[in-house]
């Protein structure tokens, strides 16, 4: 049986770039190391609050908030909790987050959610890499593969996000971060059918979802008989019109991923494209920790968000510094060291005290200052699993970077 692994070209491309790349570098493997052993340290507190088949959410006023498995987040913890035992060499860790992926395994078989790429990729796809035991992972991801392809509609030319009766056929540009799980699919299974779907939603979403200056819309609802796009909205962002940044930072990370599995360079340049509008946008804070949504200036006083509209979004800038240290590895020169000096920057930013909990606080998360959907009055300003999870990630793949190695182990 196959496994997730990279070509071999692809790896001596890695270990090419890295080396010449290593000598710009600002952050040291002191810091990074630092980093990944007190993230390792405050995950062990939270370890202990999380009860059995239950999932970390966030942690509000005080109080601790769980999920069932059938959550979108819930593969995030277990994602996090392995990197940081690959990251630190913690076993316990990794035990701990391999037992806790027997209560998400009944979620490869739910069809009633687009997350299966958040949920299964990033928990037992990480296990999978990690631990190499194809036969009780792969079988697993593969059902979960057909499960999240059972939503494709051939006339959209899209995977559907949601069900609920909004409206006709939903398509939040999050959903670009569950294809990474098909390509890995196609890899893994010899199927080209999961590649096929991936490429075209990323096709139908570079066509529809993209403004002109490159921000992009939250929903876009079609007809699902003949693809038609019926409406351009928002559910998380600021107004229909606005870009809500946390979907600006899946969009980059989603077309850099897209680019690396197929060196399709329309995705290099689109993941460009988000990178220029996200890094010179005139509302992004100097210290690159933008605010919930990039248009939140335009925001109505009489609007009930007006009175928020300034807080920041870790999680946003976590995936944001994942996606721009992968893409920086794509690219040559002055544009390359660029996204790898604003991932820097975030990255600091993100582990100084005003975003990096100190050990034992903020519930066990790593995070603060994430929000959630502030229209919704949902998770605002609190920590969140995956603000912790691409923070995490961020951290390995810049240790990796350090070390020589491939940026991407898959």
């Amino acid at each position: 049986m196959k496994t997730f692994v990279l070509s071999l070209s692809f790896c001596l491309y890695f270990l090419q770039f890295a080396s010449s790349q290593k000598q710009n570098l600002k952050l040291t493997s002191e810091f990074i190391n630092g980093q990944l052993k007190a993230s390792a340290e405050q995950y062990s507190k939270l370890v202990e609050e999380v009860p059995n088949g239950k999932f970390p959410k966030t942690f509000d006023n005080g109080k601790q908030e769980f999920s069932n498995s059938s959550w979108w987040c819930s593969g995030f913890y277990p994602g996090t909790l392995l990197y940081l035992s690959e990251g630190t060499g913690n076993a316990g860790l990794e035990k701990t987050a391999l037992d806790k992926l027997k209560d998400l395994e009944k979620e490869q078989y739910n069809k009633g959610t687009h997350d299966l790429g958040f949920m299964l990729f990033c928990s037992f796809g990480n296990a999978l890499r990690l631990t190499g035991d194809s036969a009780t992972y792969q079988p697993i991801l593969e059902t979960g593969a057909e499960s999240l392809i059972s939503r494709y509609n051939p006339n959209t030319k899209t995977i559907r996000s949601w069900n609920h009766n909004t409206w006709k056929f939903p398509v939040i540009i999050d959903n670009m971060m569950n294809l990474e799980f098909l390509m890995q699919a196609a890899k893994t299974t010899g199927n080209k059918k999961y590649e096929e779907i991936a490429r075209t939603h990323s096709n139908t979403t570079l066509k529809n979802h993209f403004r002109k200056d490159n921000s992009s819309y939250h929903v876009i609802d079609y007809n699902p008989e003949n693809g038609e796009v019926l409406a351009k909205q928002t559910a998380q962002g600021a107004f229909d019109e606005s870009a809500w940044a946390r979907g600006q930072a899946w969009g980059l990370y989603g077309y850099t991923m897209m680019y690396r599995e197929t060196k399709d360079k329309t995705y290099l340049q689109q993941a460009e494209n988000i990178a220029n509008y996200i890094l010179n946008n005139k509302s992004l804070p100097a210290d690159l920790i933008p605010y919930w949504d990039f248009d939140k200036d335009k925001i109505p006083s009489d609007n009930k968000t007006y009175s928020r509209k300034d807080l920041r979004d870790a999680s946003a800038a976590a995936i944001i510094a994942s996606a721009l240290l992968e893409l920086s590895q794509y690219t040559k020169g002055k544009k390359a060291e660029l996204y790898l000096s604003k991932a820097e920057s975030i990255l600091k930013t993100l582990s100084s005290n005003e975003y990096f909990a100190n050990v034992g606080e903020n519930g066990g998360y790593l995070l603060k200052h994430s929000v959630g959907a502030l229209p919704l009055d949902s998770e605002v300003d609190v920590p969140l699993t995956y603000a912790d999870y691409y923070y995490v990630e961020a951290l390995i793949r810049y240790k990796r970077i350090l070390d020589g190695e491939p940026i991407i182990k898959i």
